[in-house]
């Protein structure tokens, strides 16, 4: 951007960024990490399992190491989780190293939230120096949905971490045209398909186009490293599934959410394209996925009820979704600035070298902020507002980037204008955002426009540009900024969340859809629980699927059968190998009431059901009717 606006600064060559490092800049990223873990850290077990369906996964792995490479549900391996099992795979190691518990089941997620940060800090600052890292570090700390995310067991906290690895080796390989630096950028996102699939393909525009764009080789030499590092995707994707395939399908658990027992068909269905254009399992445009049974006293917030095809739980598709619902409250506060100065940063550099570094960091982060965001707002299918943490690193990185620059760049009254005009939407956007809770510390609302506006004034006169009032117009600039984000954050942190579709934000704000308690999050009856913990079978009880079992799971600590999976309508088991798992005496209890998800009591969860209800009698334990499996009423 500086070639246009301060054309001396690069007439000599300038050194790489990363040897550039001022006394201040240890102490400063040193406190970015520490408060990054404190604020991840910090009163962390109130979440308790947070969402039950992967803490079950991941308690079923501390039993079975067949159960933890497959993802399975239950150690006794019949059905799967409906994603790939890399965050399980670090979450049940965790649980097998200390213990399983709340603490060892999330630390890790909130450990990959501050490696997430560091990463991020390390590839700005190669390219755009220690002041840009440090602002793009903190801007995803203080990205609401990152609080969330990375407090929690979903599979997005490790999408993200690998994510950013990947863009950091991309950023290494950048430097001297290195192959063994974009392999291992391959290498991470093949790692991310086996976090949550197709998603982390998201990036791969933005890794090709700036490499092919900016990598100091020739275009032949370029184009031979993009296939390999092409073929380490492969390779470290592959791996596992093809694992998966050679495996004698007799011998393994049922892949949940696959209408083939294979994980391609996942990928490509389910979690594919089903979830882009709402087409099969992903839940058809204008109508709710087949069967939806909500749990007693849980309604859709008024974004879901009118609308699962726009986007199942997301509302209706569009590209004003990023901003509207909850999904403008989790990672949208920053994002009108980074668009402008994105579009700003490529106009600046037009005429920049074909290497230029300022230019490749925009094609990157950039890059990856306009295909997530595409994406994310045009999809059909089931998307939940919480996803947008992996289009956070985008927003954060192409903000600090171009704000960096533009700051460079004040001499220039252009630049000064375009970052007075960056800082007056994002002061107003949140000043809007926060004003959807109206009644939650109204006060920060004011503020930030009011600094902002001082610092609005003080670039548009120039006051920047006075030696002593350069920083006190950037300290204004930054809490207009990020004074918003940061108090959503903490509410956030502040909060305890659980179920399968948190959000972000003070409790008052939770209340606009499924609240603190997600949709997923059952409650347990302590009868039940106490009569579990007293069995010896190999699994203490069955249930519909695993949005209700996964309480029994984990309360009890005993094997509980989820019956069909997430939702109650995989055909795992089958009525017949139900039968005989009965007459081996490897399941004691069935325990009714299992809300099965969106299979409700069809297919082959209803056909057990109606099996057990004929054969055996009901059993009322508390306020649970369950029946006994050891002794037939024939």
């Amino acid at each position: 951007m500086t070639t246009t606006l301060s054309a001396p600064e690069h007439a000599q060559p300038q050194p790489p960024a990363s040897v550039r490092k001022p006394r201040w800049v240890n102490p400063s990223v040193a406190a970015l990490l520490a408060g990054t873990a404190l604020l991840y850290l910090w009163d962390l077990a109130k979440t308790g399992w947070a969402n039950d369906f992967y803490a079950m996964a991941a308690q079923a792995g501390t039993w079975s190491w067949k159960a933890l490479f497959f993802g399975s549900l239950d150690p006794g391996n019949v059905v799967t989780v409906d994603k790939p099992p890399f965050s399980l795979w670090i979450m049940g190691l965790s649980g097998r190293l200390f213990g399983f518990s709340s603490w060892s089941l999330l630390v890790p997620n909130a450990l990959a939230g501050v490696a997430s940060v560091g990463l991020l800090y390390l590839a700005v600052r190669r390219l755009s120096g220690p002041g840009a890292g440090l602002l793009a570090g903190a801007g995803l700390a203080l990205t609401p949905v990152a609080a969330l995310m990375f407090r929690y067991d979903n599979p997005d906290a490790f999408l993200v971490l690998l994510l950013v690895a990947g863009a950091y080796c991309v950023v290494r390989a950048l430097e001297h045209a290195s192959t063994k630096w974009l392999v291992l950028a391959g290498v991470a996102i093949g790692f991310g398909f086996l976090d949550k699939m197709l998603q982390a393909f998201l990036v791969l525009p933005a890794f090709v186009l700036v490499y092919a764009v900016a990598a100091p080789t020739s275009l032949g030499r370029r184009i031979g490293q993009l296939f390999a590092a092409a073929g380490a995707v492969l390779v470290s994707a592959g791996w596992w599934i093809a694992a998966v395939a050679l495996w004698p399908v007799a011998d393994r658990p049922y892949i949940s959410g696959s209408t083939d027992n294979t994980v391609l068909e996942l990928a490509f269905g389910y979690n594919g394209l089903g979830r882009i254009f709402g087409e099969g399992r992903g839940g058809r445009a204008g109508t709710p996925p087949a069967g939806l049974d909500l749990p007693s006293g849980l309604e859709l917030p008024a974004g879901a009820r009118g609308g699962f095809g726009g986007g199942g739980f997301g509302g209706q598709a569009g590209l004003t979704r990023l901003f509207s619902g909850e999904f403008g409250g989790e990672a949208s506060w920053l994002l009108p600035a980074a668009v402008i100065g994105l579009v700003a940063g490529l106009w600046f550099t037009r005429r920049a070298p074909r290497t230029d570094r300022t230019r490749a960091a925009l094609l990157l982060w950039g890059g990856w902020l306009v295909v997530t965001a595409l994406v994310f707002s045009t999809m059909s299918g089931i998307i939940h507002p919480y996803y947008t943490v992996a289009l956070a690193p985008g927003i954060v990185a192409t903000l600090a980037i171009s704000a960096r620059e533009l700051w460079r760049g004040r001499a220039n009254f252009a630049a000064r204008a375009v970052l007075a005009v960056m800082l007056a939407v994002t002061a107003v956007w949140a000043f809007l955002l926060l004003a959807r809770t109206p009644d939650w510390q109204p006060w920060v609302r004011y503020a930030l426009l009011v600094s902002g506006a001082a610092a609005i004034g003080g670039l548009l006169f120039g006051a920047d540009r006075f030696r002593r009032l350069g920083p006190v117009v950037a300290v204004l600039g930054l809490c207009g900024a990020l004074l918003g984000t940061a108090s959503f954050t903490l509410a956030t942190a502040a909060t305890a969340h659980s179920g399968g579709t948190p959000s972000s934000g003070p409790s008052v704000a939770s209340g606009r859809g499924f609240g603190q308690r997600g949709f997923g999050a059952g409650e347990t009856d302590t009868a039940v629980i106490d009569l579990l913990k007293g069995t010896t079978t190999k699994w203490a009880a069955a249930q519909s699927g695993a949005m209700q079992s996964a309480g029994l799971a984990l309360a009890s600590g005993r094997p509980v059968l989820a019956i069909g999976g997430f939702s109650g309508s995989d055909p795992a088991p089958t009525l017949q190998q139900f039968r005989q798992y009965v007459a081996d005496g490897d399941i004691h209890y069935y325990v009714a009431g299992g809300r099965g998800g969106f299979g409700g009591g069809r297919g082959t969860a209803g056909e057990i059901q109606a099996w057990v209800e004929q054969n055996f009698a009901p059993l009322s334990v508390g306020g649970t009717t369950v029946y006994d499996l050891t002794k037939s009423v024939s």
